[in-house]
């Protein structure tokens, strides 16, 4: 077999994500390779931490890349905070929720978990109520869902757990970038993310940030590998479960010993940094503030075109709407169609969801006018030819009536 030089096709991913990455980031990954303990490497990598600190708005020290898509930097934190018998409770109202909760198992902890309808989001007091019946050592959620599109309120939790004396974690992959996050005010310990989102690259690092009272659990189970273990390193604790996912050999990579644990995925780190200073360039509230405008926009132009919006509108993220796919419509042809004819990709969901909503992302470089209208346009028609009848240009009119 003679493998032809890769060609992908031209897509618009106006889907949940991964989105269409920014140009600027694939340039900047297209540098040259650098050594891992280069002078120039290390700092580059201090510098990347910076950013992340400025991006998920905390001074915590332990900030640093995960080398893996989003779901590593879930299962570093879970597997590095959690010793087996740990309670932990996780509030599920979508698919991530679940994954959150099997993670957790897979760690060996007693997962407890608490569930609302897709669609929904919870109340501070239904998860201070679960807390104090729970007893957790650890709360875990995600704050954006893409399979519901909800966006769970953080900002009550934080205190709760403090009274609790409970660690709270939460998955920001889908939000961070697009939606209000501050770790530090929210009184976060650990967070994950990704960067195929909001943050407008491609998949393959997950960016980690861990406060002073997540560091102390991990201090607790610190292991330096034989091989470059010296005199001073004393094993604490129960050792943490991953090799590769063991954030305290992380952060000792990280930090300023620079023990080896991993080759640094240096392209990806590149990338990394891209996103960070992008966001950081436009300004945290500003890219919020774009992605609110864009997604308004989006809501307008579906409910233009007589699609119904899933779920509580009033805790939707930004980035991401669904809509019930219509009676009589062929969902999954609506979507081939949009891709074969258009080049555009939009998502179905999971679960009860699955064939039931569409969902269309307005996040990362594709929350930008010329997209929501170009993919209005094409749902437009692609509708049409699947026997709906939307009015003649309504979608894109209601787009435009929010950007007015």
């Amino acid at each position: 077999m003679t493998a032809e030089p890769i060609h992908p096709p031209h897509r618009l991913l106006m889907g949940p994500g991964p989105i269409t990455a920014d140009p600027r980031v694939l340039r900047a990954m297209s540098a040259a390779l650098v050594g891992q303990f280069d002078p120039w490497m290390t700092d580059t990598m201090n510098e990347t931490q910076e950013l992340y600190r400025q991006v998920f708005r905390t001074r915590n020290d332990a900030t640093v890349l995960v080398d893996g898509t989003s779901r590593a930097g879930i299962e570093a934190v879970l597997v590095s905070l959690l010793s087996p018998g740990d309670r932990v409770l996780v509030p599920v109202f979508g698919r991530f929720g679940h994954l959150l909760a099997e993670i957790a198992q897979r760690c060996g902890a007693e997962v407890h978990t608490i569930e609302t309808p897709w669609g929904t989001v919870f109340t501070p007091e239904q998860i201070e109520q679960a807390i104090v019946a729970v007893r957790p050592t650890l709360l875990a959620l995600v704050q954006g869902d893409t399979s519901t599109t909800m966006n769970q309120p953080l900002a009550d939790l934080g205190g709760i757990c403090a009274e609790h004396g409970v660690l709270f974690y939460a998955d920001l992959t889908a939000s961070v970038g697009g939606n209000p996050f501050a770790m530090d005010d929210w009184r976060l310990d650990a967070v994950s993310a990704g960067l195929q989102k909001c943050l407008g690259g491609p998949s393959g690092s997950a960016p980690v940030s861990l406060s002073p009272a997540a560091l102390a659990v991990i201090d607790g189970r610190r292991h330096v590998e034989a091989g470059i273990r010296e005199a001073g390193d004393v094993a604490t604790g129960e050792r943490i479960r991953s090799n590769y996912f063991d954030l305290g050999m992380i952060l000792d990579y990280w930090g300023p010993r620079r023990l080896n644990h991993h080759t640094e995925a240096t392209t990806m780190l590149y990338g990394a940094r891209e996103c960070a200073r992008l966001l950081l360039q436009e300004g945290l509230d500003a890219a919020v503030d774009r992605h609110a405008l864009h997604g308004a926009a989006m809501l307008a132009g579906v409910r233009g075109l007589g699609l119904t919006p899933f779920g509580d509108l009033a805790h939707k993220m930004h980035n991401v709407v669904a809509v019930e796919i219509p009676e009589g419509v062929n969902g999954d042809a609506v979507r081939a169609g949009l891709l074969t004819d258009y080049g555009i990709e939009i998502g179905t969901s999971f679960g009860p969801l699955h064939g039931r909503v569409w969902r269309i992302g307005t996040m990362g470089y594709n929350a930008r006018h010329d997209a929501v209208l170009l993919t209005l346009a094409a749902l437009e028609q692609a509708l049409r030819e699947a026997g709906a009848s939307p009015t003649p240009g309504a979608g894109v009119a209601a787009a435009k009536e929010v950007y007015a």
